[in-house]
């Protein structure tokens, strides 16, 4: 009945490039985020405390992104997430009185957010993930609730779900909670430092990270035995449907073995570390999210994210040698002289491939998508040793390779350098072009 999903555009700056507009595009893109920023702090200034505080936690949460569309007002709802189940839309959250929560009382609120019941006693969909912030502390709620009561209030009429019955019948959701809801508070662990417990707090909290990094059952709930071991969904682009995978998060070899807390706090802060980029779902996540947060909050999330024990889902079946020696002949032309042939990368050049969460995805719908579209990791930070880096802007190959030669090219990323990664299939990379 749910399944965590994002609108991201997994090629709206590839498009822009292959277009010649990238450039241009980089230059409105921070012409507007300066004069937001600075909106935004004469904004800041006449808040309350409180509000100020609950402006931050909505960045930690996150909720502009699912609650706005393309052309929509913030958080005045109406984007679709596509789920097995059928579309879900995001509800309007404005301080609205009629189609917004402009009258819901705090514990109205609080029991949407914690426990997934509306005002009038109906249960809201999971896609909402009051099981991840079912977490969050009574005071951050009620800060959240007051920022919430601050923004402009706008009216608005939202679309019908489309859900095929049984799934369209609300009243089931209380036997799916009733299965798997854990509605608790979180619990600082006290032998763990503080630091620790505030990065699990926003990881598991506010951040929702394993509502996109862990798998789910055939009913949409997440399988806590391999919590954080990455996870799949679809989003709409361009009125195309398109699969993305969600790494795996723990220490384990298909991981972030080889990522230290710092690359971490780079990677989720700036966009952008000595181990790759952000593309596609993570770019909203980075920009509307963990970018606005302080580096303390953003490397406690790395140090719990980092202490995550190893686990994996398997690695898939092999790629024959035929298949691996056309993928080497295709990393020869097209990848080494960026990531190098070693696969270890070059500062300047392209990030290290292995050990890449994304390389080693058991699901290689990420990795597909970033050879066929390209990457051009947004930009959150100035900083000239970031501006220097040609590997922020990776080439797309769809109107290059066939989809066998992308297949027998990331089969072979995947299973060299140590890599134990299973293969791609030319109908995979079918399906994600």
């Amino acid at each position: 009945m749910t399944l965590q999903l994002r609108r991201s555009g997994p090629s709206r700056f590839a498009h822009a490039c292959r277009s010649g507009s990238f450039y241009r595009m980089i230059l409105a893109v921070g012409f507007a985020a300066v004069m937001m920023n600075l909106s935004s702090l004469a904004y800041s200034a006449s808040l309350s405390d409180e509000e100020q505080k609950g402006e931050y936690l909505v960045a930690a949460g996150n909720c502009v992104s699912c609650h706005t569309t393309e052309t929509g007002s913030p958080f005045a709802g109406g984007l679709g997430f596509e789920t097995p189940f059928g579309t879900i839309y995001s509800t309007n959250i404005t301080p609205d009185p009629q189609s917004g929560i402009g009258q819901w009382s705090l514990e109205d609120f609080s029991n949407a957010m914690r426990h997934g019941i509306q005002p009038d006693g109906t249960h809201l969909y999971p896609v909402f993930p009051y099981a991840a912030y079912a977490k969050v502390s009574d005071e951050d709620i009620a800060a959240i609730y007051a920022y919430m009561k601050t923004i402009a209030p706008v009216q608005t009429t939202q679309p019908e779900n489309d859900l095929g019955f049984p799934y369209n019948q609300r009243w089931t959701l209380g036997l799916w909670k009733a299965m798997y809801l854990d509605d608790e508070r979180f619990e600082p662990q006290p032998e763990q430092t503080d630091e620790w417990n505030r990065g699990a707090y926003l990881v598991e909290g506010l951040g929702h990270c394993s509502m996109c990094h862990t798998p789910r059952n055939f009913l949409g709930a997440t399988d806590s035995d391999l919590a954080m071991t990455g996870g799949s969904y679809m989003t709409r682009f361009e009125g195309k449907l398109s699969e993305w995978s969600a790494p795996n998060l723990t220490s384990a070899d298909s991981g972030l073995a080889m990522w230290s807390v710092e690359d971490i706090t780079d990677y989720l802060k700036l966009g952008v570390s000595h181990r790759a980029g952000v593309f596609g779902p993570m770019n909203e996540v980075v920009v509307n999210s963990t970018s606005h947060l302080s580096r303390e909050d953003v490397r406690a999330m790395a140090v719990y994210l980092k202490s995550l024990a190893a686990n994996s889902q398997g690695s898939g079946e092999p790629a024959s040698a035929e298949v691996l020696r056309a993928g080497s002949l295709q990393y020869d032309i097209h990848c080494g002289s960026c990531h190098l042939p070693t696969g270890e990368g070059s500062p300047e050049q392209g990030p290290p491939l292995i050990g890449s969460p994304v390389v080693l995805d058991v699901n290689p719908a990420s990795l597909i998508n970033i050879t066929l579209n390209g990457a051009q990791t947004p930009h959150t930070s100035p900083s000239t040793e970031w501006e220097s880096r040609a590997w922020i802007r990776m080439e797309p190959y769809e109107n290059k390779l066939s989809d066998d030669q992308v297949a027998a090219l990331l089969s072979f990323i995947r299973a060299t350098w140590g890599h134990e990664a299973g293969a791609v299939t030319p109908e995979q990379v079918a399906e994600q072009r």
